[in-house]
């Protein structure tokens, strides 16, 4: 009996380093993100104060590394996720416009620290670009306590870091072209290595477009929620070593994958299954760069660092406040992008590890690095602060406007612009009672001079949602011209109120078909009812009956709905046969409803 005691106790699993490691996070983190410095900071304090270089209670941080870069992948799968086809295109201009700029411009501008410093133009070009990358979780963080998230000032900066995301895939794939031996692999190698990569990305592109979906329907059948966790891991792990074999980067791999499951019916759930995982290990990949993190060298480089800290956020302000201007943004707009973007961020640790793992930069030049960024993360929101005190925002003059309170009415109309105004008009005319809210006291001003009580509101806020009586409304006509805005108003009601029926303004088809994803029972899009009108009368001219140009136009509205329910599930170049297209594929109405014998 003792013997079997004594080897149960030598073959028993040490948690002392688990229980401490979830210790440190669940005690720093909560108290970095109430003093405003956000989640990533406090992740890196708990691994510097229980690494090797603070209590020394780990000594080897590099095996917690390894493990928790499945936390970067896991990362880009949900990054993927979000990256549907159709979003990008619809935000193509400010990500592919304004982010690209942004990036490029700040990339140019930052090497030429390195190269001032006199260091090579391989480490140079990767310093400058790791601080190029800004800090999502800060500026997100930032945003949501600023109330402008879905504003579109909001809007463009995550545009910017969407394109800041995405191109974290390209600079891993140049930290290994740049990695010391590159230079000397041969033509013929370079393009068979080229062909390898190419090979993986298609292999990986043919199984997620025709395998992955059928895939999930048979798993989803058999209802067994542990099965489908399983299978999502297994796509994100499975993609990232896939992409590796072919000599690419897991986090490419991962990416891909959740790109082509971004229009899948699965996504929601596969975001669900993953979220914590990813939660958990990009933890753990934070509390390891903190214990990686060598005060010694720091101290021994601190004017280096200093520094380097000032030149990177004077010359990467400087690149985002020129472009901002360039793309048309007011002063205020642009010096708030500037304060508030001129860090660097999470992937530059992610950049930094992958070029220290390929020989582009030695420990010491790593823990510099990461020392910056940390620095210019600790820094924001002192520059916040500062810059809300020189520039505080003009405060919205709602003298004599009210708020709702207790509010009864049929249907809750939320904005009541040039749009709102025409939806008012037949609930009125058949004596429906409408509460209005609009969260523009001007609009409010002028509707009471025209007769009507409009309610001072933010229609994203759930408590002025609750007062204007959104819990009794038979309807919710959510009318505001704000894109963003609006489909958060649709998820914030569906989700509080679960029994409301909705009816929301879309900007264009794909915002139609966003809203539909969020919540809302009927989009209408604010051009399609105004463009058939102006269709009818162009018809009238050309000398047209009545009835033909009525089944012209209920052909159209058929066409449309049935394309647009084919968009929901089969994404934006669903049903495109469905169209009368220039190119005279379709039959034009008059002669398919024409008698042959005629």
């Amino acid at each position: 009996m003792r013997e079997t005691g004594m080897a149960a106790e030598s073959h028993s699993l040490d948690l002392a380093p688990v229980i401490i490691l979830l210790g440190a996070a669940i005690l720093a983190v909560p108290v970095f993100k109430r003093l405003g410095f956000g989640s990533v900071l406090g992740y890196l304090a708990a691994g510097l104060v229980i690494g090797p270089f603070g209590f020394g209670v780990f000594t080897e941080p590099q095996t917690i590394l390894n493990v928790a870069e499945l936390g970067v992948v896991m990362f880009l799968f949900m990054i993927g996720l979000e990256m549907q086809p159709s979003r990008l295109w619809s935000m193509r201009k400010d990500i592919f416009g304004l982010g690209l700029a942004q990036v490029g411009g700040c990339i140019l501008l930052l090497s030429v620290v390195g190269l001032a410093l006199g260091y090579p133009y391989q480490v140079s070009l990767i310093a400058g670009t790791g601080f190029v990358l800004t800090s999502t979780a800060v500026v997100i963080q930032m945003l949501q306590e600023r109330g402008d998230l879905a504003k579109p000032r909001g809007q463009k900066m995550i545009s910017i870091m969407l394109l800041e995301d995405l191109s974290i895939v390209p600079l891993l794939a140049l930290v290994a072209f740049l990695a010391p031996g590159a230079e000397d692999v041969s033509l013929t190698d370079r393009f068979i290595g080229i062909a390898i990569g190419v090979g993986a990305i298609v292999g990986l592109v043919i199984v997620g477009r025709y395998l992955m979906n059928p895939i999930f329907r048979v798993l989803a059948a058999a209802r067994a929620r542990e099965v489908m966790t399983a299978a999502a891991l297994l796509i994100v792990v499975g993609a990232a070593w896939w992409m590796e074999l072919g000599g690419l980067s897991m986090a490419m791999g991962a990416f891909l994958a959740g790109v082509l499951l971004s229009e899948s019916s699965y996504r929601h759930e596969l975001n669900a299954d993953i979220e914590p995982f990813r939660g958990v290990l990009l933890g753990l990949f934070f509390l390891a760069v903190g214990m990686s993190l060598d005060l010694d060298i720091v101290a021994t480089n601190w004017q280096l660092i200093a520094i380097s800290v000032a030149a990177f956020t004077v010359l990467k302000g400087a690149g985002v406040y020129v472009i901002a201007r360039l793309f048309r943004s007011n002063h205020r707009e642009a010096v708030e992008r500037t304060v508030l973007m001129t860090q660097g961020g999470e992937f530059a640790f992610v950049l930094y590890a992958g070029a220290l793992s390929a020989g582009l930069i030695d420990a010491e030049g790593n823990a510099i690095l990461t020392a910056i960024i940390i620095v210019s993360m600790v820094m924001t929101p002192l520059y916040v602060l500062i810059h809300d005190r020189l520039m505080p925002e003009v405060a919205v003059d709602a003298s004599g406007v009210e708020t709702p309170h207790d509010e009864i009415g049929t249907a809750l109309l939320i904005g009541f612009g040039r749009f709102g105004q025409v939806v008012s008009q037949p609930l009125l005319a058949r004596g429906y009672t409408v509460t209005i809210i609009d969260n523009d006291p001007d609009t409010i001003r002028v509707a009471a001079d025209f007769g009507f009580k409009v309610w001072f509101g933010d229609g994203q806020r759930l408590d002025i949602l609750q007062a204007a009586g959104a819990h009794q409304a038979a309807l919710i006509l959510v009318c505001i011209d704000d894109r963003a805005a609006a489909t958060k108003i649709v998820e914030l009601v569906r989700r509080d109120f679960p029994g409301a029926l909705i009816l929301a303004r879309a900007f264009d088809r794909d915002h139609g078909l966003e809203l539909v994803r969020a919540g809302a029972d009927y989009p209408v899009r604010e051009t399609f009812e105004s463009a058939l009108k102006f269709s009818r009368a162009a018809l009238a001219r050309l000398g047209e009956p009545e009835d033909a140009i009525d089944d012209a136009l209920a052909e159209v509205r058929r066409r449309d709905e049935e394309r647009f329910a084919l968009q929901l599930t089969g994404g934006m170049y669903a049903g495109r046969e469905l169209m009368f297209r220039t190119s005279g594929e379709s039959v034009p109405i008059s002669v398919k409803n024409e008698d042959p014998s005629a």
